[in-house]
Parts: C-alpha cells; structure tokens; sequence
C-alpha cells in the first residue's frame, strides 16, 4: 500500500463518522497493507468487515484500497457497494489512473480518472476527489444521499483497459499479443529503473 493512501484515509476521516459505526472493507485481502489497524485503533467503529468477493449486509461505511483496478465486472462492484451502504454513509476508494503500471495481483484490467469517478459516483455526494501526489492514483470520499433510489446506470461509462491500452465500454478479457509483449518490456525497464535508483541511494 502506498504511503499516500494512508496520508489521505489520516486528513479525510474523522471520528464522529465512525465512532460505533459498522465498516466494511471490500477487497480486504491482506496483500501489501491496509487502512484497517489505523481505522480501528483511533476512529473506534463498532464493528470492522473484511470481505473479498462476498456481498454484506447494509453497512455505514465501505472502504476498497486499490481492489477496482483488479476486478474484471467493475459496474457490478461498484454498483454492490452503493447498495450494501446505508443512506447517509459514507464510502473510500483508492485505486490506480492511466499511468500506474500493470500488476496483476492477480488481474489487473481498469484505469480510473478524476472525471471516472464523478460520473461513476454522480448519483452520490462527492466530498473529496483527488489525484495522489506521488503516483498515479484516484483517491474519493463520498457519501449516499438519504433520497437515493438505485444506482445509476453504468452501462454507457467507458473505463481505460489496461489489456488494450485505451478507453472501452466492454470487458475485455484476453490479452493482444503485441499489448502483452508491450506490458512485459514496460514492466521490465520499471524494474531495471527502480534497480539503478537504489543501486545510486546506496552509494
């Protein structure tokens, strides 16, 4: 987990909104780090809720650090997680923009931007929406409104695929063969920099 999303969970969350509130954590998996232990040692909530691909109860608060990315039915996602919340909750995403490299962990399709996710989330109360500072990522607060009805329609809202390299509605599955070999060398010289930078820090 980037540095920058615990940076943006400490100046956005406040404890009256979850002091003995239900929290659910959608794609909870412990793979490089959460927001959970800071969550439940000084906000309080009455109960914290880790899932990974399970639908919960209504909840006050959902959470999904760097999950969107790695789901392949985005809308359906999404779409579950402004159901399962309760009208005036609040949700936090943390996901990755056109720019962060492909990691498959173990899929990686979708790219968000600033305008994604206002249209995504247009249906809700948006309360903080920004670029990370230090890589390419979207960081968003929001919250349901007490007159919410159902989620909006998603079907029109095109998303950058990272198996094709540019916008689409569809989901797409397979890999080109030339975008696959594209992503492999990128990932490669992202490597070999990383390398070099620690190899000049050390000296």
């Amino acid at each position: 987990m980037q540095i920058s999303v615990l940076e943006f969970f400490i100046e956005n969350c406040y404890s009256n909104e979850f002091k003995g509130k239900r929290v659910l954590e959608v794609g909870s998996k412990y793979v490089n780090g959460s927001v959970r232990p800071l969550i439940e040692k000084f906000l309080m909530p009455a109960e914290y809720i880790g899932v990974d691909i399970e639908k919960g109860k209504y909840v006050d608060i959902v959470i999904t650090t760097e999950l969107l990315e790695h789901v392949l039915n985005w809308r359906k996602v999404i779409n579950n997680m402004k159901e399962v919340l309760k009208k005036d909750g609040y949700i936090y995403i943390t996901t990755c923009s056109k720019g962060f490299p492909h990691h498959a962990y173990p899929y990686d399709f979708w790219r968000y931007e600033i305008e994604d996710m206002k249209e995504i989330f247009k249906d809700f109360e948006i309360i903080r929406l920004q670029k990370d500072p230090e890589v390419a990522e979207v960081f968003m607060k929001a919250k349901k409104p007490k007159n919410y009805i159902k989620p909006i329609n998603l079907s029109e809202i095109s998303l950058y695929s990272i198996i094709i390299g540019k916008r689409t509605k569809e989901i797409i599955t397979t890999f080109p063969i030339l975008r696959k070999m594209r992503l492999f060398f990128m990932i490669r010289s992202f490597s070999f920099k990383d390398k070099i930078k620690k190899m000049l820090i050390l000296k």
